[in-house]
């Protein structure tokens, strides 16, 4: 069975074909050509802007002319992350996608339904003449998991609808109302190099096969940082092993929990052996810290050739003061939303330029509280200064206030408790989403996010359940029937 073999085939169709077409973060153009190429072929009128954005319009099927417009939205690119032994170049190959008993999945990457199965239901409704509906507006953004650049940049005029659906949420049965706002703090360090010490041997230090995910959604699920638990162990054998390092990598994006890294080190000839058996050690040691919540980690530990150069030990011991200082995981939880993460940050990525002697270590703060995000984000540059790193923080987005007395709200769940004879949560998500942005342009906008299930999202792990989609569609369907 493929994915196109499954119901309702329509919507289904739509995410196959989205699957068929790289789509990275900045490098959407494959897909706005896709988009583009899809509505001349079904005469669809669309739209535009400098930025990468596609607007296509339905008109309002009869009876509906009369009622607001209704904009559909979803994010057109898709986080690129692969396992280690997986070949695969997510700037020309179609993701691999396979049926895996209740869940979608795909081969060893991210899988791209976040936001691709919303993209295939704005498609699909565009596509379905059997629907009864007010005027749609589809709404298609770029780059919203790097940077918000589409939300941020979106055209004048591209938008006249009253009610937003945003299709980028991730848990059946869940009416998502507002999000956490964000800043990223990138940290440089450009620091001294040395000759290798004579007498030293050279090994490769991994940690991998952690679970990952999405640094908003998935920051209170007590998943392990792979950063974190590599500049642990360096720190605690310091002083011991009079170690030296040549490299550290670990993560890859900014929104993701970071699952894999590794360090090139060298100690004395004659502690090699202790120093393995320790890293080893200290392997075991975590396995059993995050038992509950880490199942696969794996700690591995090969030789390593001799490098041209280290890092001289001020600038390490620098290094590993700011990795194991800095705030990382849940800040503070919600008073005003029991449940709801409120403050926190993600150390996302250490990647070293061994050639120009510098190091960027890229992290993500999120909150719902304005004053609390810069406040975390603060928290992080002290660190980093103390360090003697140069700090930068980016522009940020805003959040999305709640407002639980929205008519959109009201009617999403009663159609929800007609379709499905069950009550929905109503919530606010700690993930960032580019509905904050919408309201600045358009402040008379109401707004609800829902979709299908996830899970693992932003990891290989990432897999999309197939009985949600159904029951995805057909709330999507009866709201647009519904709302007036």
């Amino acid at each position: 069975m493929t994915i196109r073999d499954l119901e309702p085939k329509l919507i289904w169709e739509q995410f196959d074909d989205i699957t068929r077409v790289p789509r990275p973060s900045k490098k959407e153009e494959k897909i706005i050509a896709w988009l583009i190429e899809f509505a001349q072929r079904h005469n669809i009128e669309y739209q535009t802007d400098q930025t990468g954005n596609v607007v296509m319009r339905k008109p309002a099927t009869k009876g509906y002319e009369g009622r607001p417009a209704v904009i559909l939205q979803s994010h057109m690119d898709m986080v690129c992350e692969k396992n280690s032994n997986v070949e695969f170049d997510f700037e020309n190959d179609p993701i691999r996608t396979k049926v895996d008993g209740e869940w979608v999945r795909a081969e060893g990457t991210t899988l791209g339904a976040d936001c691709g199965i919303g993209m295939a239901a704005a498609l699909a409704v565009l596509l379905d003449e059997s629907l009864e509906h007010p005027a749609i507006e589809a709404l298609f953004t770029v780059d919203e998991e790097t940077g918000l650049t589409g939300a941020f940049g979106l055209g004048e005029g591209m938008l006249t609808g009253k009610y937003l659906l945003n299709l980028d949420s991730e848990d059946d049965g869940e009416l998502f109302i507002g999000c956490a706002g964000g800043i990223d703090t990138v940290a440089t360090l450009d620091y001294q190099s040395e000759e290798c010490p004579e007498n030293y041997a050279y090994v490769r230090l991994e940690v991998g096969d952690l679970l990952g995910g999405h640094s908003g959604d998935d920051i209170d699920k007590g998943r392990a940082n792979s950063n974190k638990l590599l500049a642990r162990f360096l720190y605690n054998a310091l002083d011991t092993f009079q170690v030296v390092l040549a490299d550290f990598n670990g993560g890859n994006l900014r929104n993701a929990i970071p699952r894999e890294a590794y360090a090139i080190v060298g100690v004395p000839q004659e502690s090699v052996e202790d120093f393995e058996e320790r890293y080893l050690e200290f392997g075991q040691m975590m396995m059993e810290e995050f038992k509950h919540t880490e199942p696969r980690m794996r700690f591995a530990v090969t030789d390593a050739e001799t490098p041209a150069k280290v890092m001289s030990n001020d600038d390490l011991c620098y290094l590993l003061l700011a990795l194991v200082g800095l705030p990382n995981g849940v800040l503070a939880m919600s008073f005003a939303m029991p449940g709801l993460v409120e403050t926190s940050s993600n150390l996302a990525s250490v990647k070293f330029d061994t050639e120009n002697d510098r190091i960027t270590v890229t992290t993500s703060q999120r909150s719902s509280v304005e004053s609390a995000k810069l406040y975390a984000a603060q928290t992080i540059e002290s660190v980093f200064y103390l360090s003697g790193f140069d700090v930068e923080h980016s522009d940020g987005y805003p959040g999305w206030a709640p407002n639980p007395e929205s008519k959109l709200l009201t009617k999403t769940a009663q159609c929800y408790r007609d379709l499905f004879n069950q009550e929905p949560k109503v919530r606010a998500i700690h993930a960032g989403l580019e509905c904050g942005l919408f309201l600045e342009k358009y402040p008379h906008l109401e707004m609800v996010s829902f979709g299908p299930t996830l899970r693992g999202v932003h990891s290989p792990d990432e897999r999309l359940e197939i009985s949600t989609v159904d029951k995805f569609w057909k709330l999507l369907v009866e709201v647009l029937k519904r709302i007036d």
